[in-house]
């Protein structure tokens, strides 16, 4: 990771000689019975552990603003430390105050720039946490997800449709995905790249899911989205809503570089029978392209959803 932080550790380690040279030109050494080792320890101490946590950063996170602004912070900081310490080794001409500028100015320069990271981080934390809080429901029982797409399994969803039709406490709905000619991606580009747009897919569901609602891994390249306390019209809504966000999606393909772009077929319905005849129910109705399984063609007020 640090190979691709390059440019910002050079730039920096040469702001470090270049502090050190310029009190090594503009100042006078001093003589050995002024150095005051507890300040040199402490200040080349503050150094070493902003160095270590400059390095820190740039080897756990990839190049982008919020690592450019951290690290920069922390640079700025080190430096800042620096030259508080060759303080204690030169002296500066009175009447100069050129080394409580640079010590000031780049000590302050790294707090604003470190600041300012953080606020970038706390914004991407939160963008983080509410991806994993849609996956929070299968973090409940960690022996039935996914391991491919790391999204909750087929028995898990039968279990919370089981929980759901019990409680009986407001009207949820089962959405139903299926990855259009996904057979044509494991023929052309091989089953690995296969599995890498099931992942890129359930990528994209996740993101355009609520907090509340639970996505599944039914079986190969089909998909259960419970939508808990969700009407109909709403289900409907949001399968349009999925539908266009996959179709938007363009993988490329890692050895080719060939774009591919998976499209889905959905389908829903209430949750208001027994989870294995819901299941069969919606699994006849994807197949026949049915927007809404029930009894009848779809449901009302709702159009015919796009395949």
């Amino acid at each position: 990771m640090l190979r691709s932080h390059r440019p910002l550790i050079f730039f920096t380690s040469m702001a470090v000689l270049a502090t050190m040279a310029v009190y090594a030109t503009g100042g006078s050494a001093k003589p050995l019975a002024q150095w005051r080792w507890i300040d040199v320890a402490g200040e080349a101490s503050i150094a070493v552990m902003a160095c270590s946590w400059f390095l820190v950063v740039l080897s756990s996170r990839p190049p982008g603003r919020v690592t450019t602004l951290l690290a920069t912070g922390l640079a700025g900081l080190m430096l800042g430390a620096v030259a508080d310490c060759l303080d204690e080794f030169f002296s500066v001409p009175k009447g100069q105050h050129w080394n409580h500028i640079i010590e000031s100015g780049i000590t302050l320069a790294g707090m604003l720039s470190l600041t300012w990271g953080l606020l970038y981080w706390r914004q991407e934390q939160l963008i983080v946490t509410e991806h994993l809080q849609k996956r929070e429901r299968v973090f409940r029982d960690h022996r039935s997800f996914d391991q491919l797409t790391q999204v909750a399994d087929a028995d898990y969803l039968r279990a919370q449709l089981s929980i759901e039709h019990a409680r009986a406490e407001g009207e949820s709905c089962l959405l139903m995905l299926d990855i259009d000619n996904f057979h044509l991606v494991n023929r052309d580009f091989g089953q690995r790249e296969g599995d890498r747009v099931l992942q890129a897919v359930t990528q994209v569901l996740l993101l355009n899911l609520r907090n509340t609602d639970l996505l599944c891994r039914y079986a190969g390249d089909r998909f259960a989205v419970l939508l808990p306390s969700t009407q109909a019209d709403a289900a409907y809504a949001l399968a349009e809503h999925l539908r266009r966000a996959v179709a938007s999606l363009r993988h490329h393909a890692q050895r080719s570089g060939q774009p591919i772009a998976p499209t889905i077929r959905t389908t829903f319905r209430t949750v208001d029978a027994d989870p294995r005849q819901l299941l069969k129910e919606l699994n006849r109705a994807l197949e026949r392209r049915m927007p809404y399984a029930a009894a009848g063609s779809e449901a009302p007020g709702v159009a015919p959803a796009h395949a």
